[in-house]
């Protein structure tokens, strides 16, 4: 396999990245060329929510999607956020088991059973403990909980959505935007599946002892028992999580998990015009991704697959590693052709840091992004001497003349 490692300047430079024979060792053709390559289709699936995405957590490759990146309401799957923020801070020591919310007169009021939507049912001004608190979060789906959390720890639910909105930027949620800690209808607060894949996968690798919370069948407080709303819990077929959410402007949706041989796959659907449909198409979804595909690793956590241009420094590439083992999801039975590049901005700048996030790895199937990983420096490269960093210099100039050259040929044709 080779990969192309491609600056943001647009050269297209052929790298080392392991030369193995993976035609014959994927079942598959791998072409280093345009990404308009022609390829077959994935395995057909369809499914009734106008707003769905499949992922394989471990790799990030979208096995399916539709709609990915439309905005909607997220209804209750905003608490995934809000329940990040209390994670995060859990983390950080400022909260931990025996800090206690009290539950105000507006969490009673507004998410209280009054309030009409899912409730914990706590007393007003009653005090909860934290693990008490996020199991009516995510078990319950307790707005008056979401609502004494946001207070607690913000002093007030507005406060509380602009950390939200902080911490969606941090992760990497382009397109998303939070208003309050409930998910309650917001003019402006919309997200999108893809969006809320990104977030599902950072609860679960961020917070693997917290994530268990999600798995959790039922929890009683104020001597009600309530059923986690997860239907996908109820079934065979690995399922661990997250949360399910309802809002007449945007349907029935739900942010789900589940692990079958090892293999993580994340769903979201929203805009399901029933329960029974949300359940179903769900289940549908996640049984069709662990049978339609099967993973092919091709690289090692840690093993060179692609180089980096250099600039000023002692040696003229550094190698680019993943952390993770790099694998690819693949059609069973099915010949896909694919395009792989190393995308990084270049060249880099010595001194170089080793473990630096540089780029991505990025493979493609036809216009479907089968894998997208970071990359990273595998070791440090000092700054050369003079007389290298005169020649780099020198040559990146020329370089430079000629790509405003042919930029010039190219506007007169």
């Amino acid at each position: 396999m080779r990969v192309t490692a491609t600056t943001g300047a647009g050269r297209a430079l052929t790298r080392r990245a392991a030369a193995l024979a993976l035609a014959a060792f994927l079942g598959t053709s791998l072409a280093v060329t345009d990404a308009r390559a022609q390829a077959t289709q994935t395995p057909a699936f369809q499914t009734l929510a106008p707003h769905a995405i499949l992922i394989d957590a471990d790799t990030g490759a979208i096995l399916f999607e539709k709609g990915a990146d439309e905005p909607f309401s997220p209804a209750s799957m905003a608490k995934l956020m809000t329940v990040e923020v209390l994670f995060d801070e859990m983390r950080k020591g400022k909260l931990g088991p025996d800090t206690e919310f009290t539950i105000s007169e507006n969490a009673w009021r507004r998410g209280g059973a009054g309030g009409g939507g899912s409730s914990m049912f706590a007393q007003l001004n009653s005090k909860v403990k934290l693990p008490d608190l996020l199991r009516g979060i995510i078990v319950q789906s307790g707005n008056d909980a979401a609502i004494a959390a946001a207070e607690g720890v913000a002093g007030t639910e507005d406060n509380f959505s602009q950390i939200m909105n902080r911490h969606a930027k941090e992760i990497g949620l382009e397109r998303s935007t939070f208003r309050n800690a409930t998910g309650y209808s917001a003019p402006d607060q919309k997200v999108t599946a893809r969006d809320l894949s990104k977030l599902a996968i950072h609860l679960i690798e961020t917070y693997p002892e917290n994530y268990k919370l999600f798995s959790e069948r039922e929890f009683t407080w104020n001597k009600i028992r309530q059923q986690n709303r997860n239907p996908l819990l109820t079934l065979d077929i690995g399922a661990d999580g997250l949360k399910t959410g309802y809002l007449e402007e945007s349907g029935y949706g739900l942010t789900g998990s589940a692990v079958q041989n090892g293999q993580r796959l994340v769903l979201v659907v929203s805009g399901l015009k029933t329960a029974r449909d949300r359940a179903a198409e769900s289940r549908k979804l996640i049984e069709w991704g662990f049978r339609a595909f099967e993973a092919r690793q091709i690289f090692n956590a840690g093993e060179t697959v692609a180089e980096a241009e250099t600039f000023g420094a002692e040696k003229g590439r550094v190698p680019l590693v993943t952390k993770k083992p790099v694998r690819l999801m693949l059609p069973r039975g099915n010949s896909d052709r694919l395009v792989a590049r190393a995308v990084y901005q270049g060249p880099l700048t010595a001194p170089v840091e080793e473990g630096r996030e540089v780029g991505r790895l990025k493979v493609t199937r036809g216009e479907q992004v089968v894998l997208d990983m970071p990359l990273y420096t595998a070791e440090a490269v000092p700054a050369g001497t003079m007389t290298q960093r005169a020649l780099d210099a020198a040559l990146e100039v020329g370089t430079g003349w000629f790509r405003q050259a042919l930029s010039r040929i190219t506007s007169k044709s």
